[in-house]
């Protein structure tokens, strides 16, 4: 919502208490796991058709200046960036789709569809506990071509403002807030697959917006996190994060005209 490529592994289900040992691959790239079960595809795993935007956007080329005006005609799917991003992470956690099978009745997919997005989007289930969705090789397949369904059944656009982690984006973010959360999206990529996370400015609210990321490349500058970002669903957009001045830095699109911003994790505990 706004006001408007490196593969990574489903993450394992530990058999008991256990940590992940740092990787040497870390230091370059983050690589999908060999215990892994699946392993997360943009051009797959993420929604074909588009989060619509209630304003379009003008940036001055020179001065950064942003004016908006009304998208004409009128979107009718909008406000729910973090309800899209929140289903990407529920089927990757808990659908498992089969091609090889016939395609189904819709009122089959309107159960299935309500029950993944039903579940906790914090936690994947076991593999015997994912269900089966015929017909389509991945959500993108899926989507395209029962876009009206989804549509209806992956939530309202209430739930994108009533989101448990919201709070946070009222409190002042400082350079060491930061530079815990990049290595917190560091970790949480191999252990959890993909990772949700809010782009915010407060209190001047010049993005509200979610994206999922799900790659990540090191340099001894950057680290450049690969994301799916329901506005833009034709190509992955880039997060980076400039180690030098510890900021994270969202580049120009369509709806931002590009610079610093402030990112947390969502759907991750008991307070996000």
């Amino acid at each position: 919502m706004n006001r408007s490529s490196a593969d990574v592994a489903t993450p394992r289900i530990p058999s008991g208490p256990e940590k992940r040992r740092p990787l040497a691959s870390d230091s370059v790239m983050v690589t999908p796991s060999v215990n892994s079960l699946s392993t997360f595809q943009f051009e797959r795993d993420t929604f074909a058709y588009a989060h619509e935007l209630v304003w379009q956007y003008r940036f001055d080329p020179v001065t950064g200046h942003m004016t908006t005006f009304n998208t004409d005609p009128p979107p009718t799917y909008y406000h729910r960036c973090f309800v899209m991003v929140r289903s990407v992470r529920q089927f990757f956690y808990h659908a498992r789709f089969a091609p090889e099978l016939p395609v189904a009745e819709t009122s089959v997919y309107v159960k299935l569809v309500r029950e993944i997005v039903s579940r906790n989007p914090r936690h994947p289930c076991a593999e015997p506990q994912r269900l089966t969705i015929p017909g389509y090789d991945g959500l993108r397949s899926f989507s395209r071509a029962q876009e009206t369904l989804l549509k209806a059944e992956c939530g309202e656009a209430w739930e994108s403002y009533f989101l448990r982690s919201h709070w946070r984006m009222i409190f002042p973010v400082i350079w060491r807030h930061r530079q815990r959360m990049v290595r917190r999206l560091k970790r949480a990529l191999p252990e959890r697959g993909i990772v949700p996370v809010h782009l915010f400015r407060f209190p001047r609210i010049t993005i509200n917006h979610g994206i999922m990321l799900y790659g990540l490349t090191e340099s001894e500058q950057t680290m450049e996190f690969d994301a799916y970002d329901p506005n833009i669903p034709a190509h992955p957009v880039k997060l980076i994060y400039e180690r030098a001045r510890k900021k994270f830095i969202f580049p120009p699109t369509c709806y931002w005209g590009g610079g610093p911003l402030n990112v947390t994790e969502i759907y991750r505990g008991g307070l996000y």
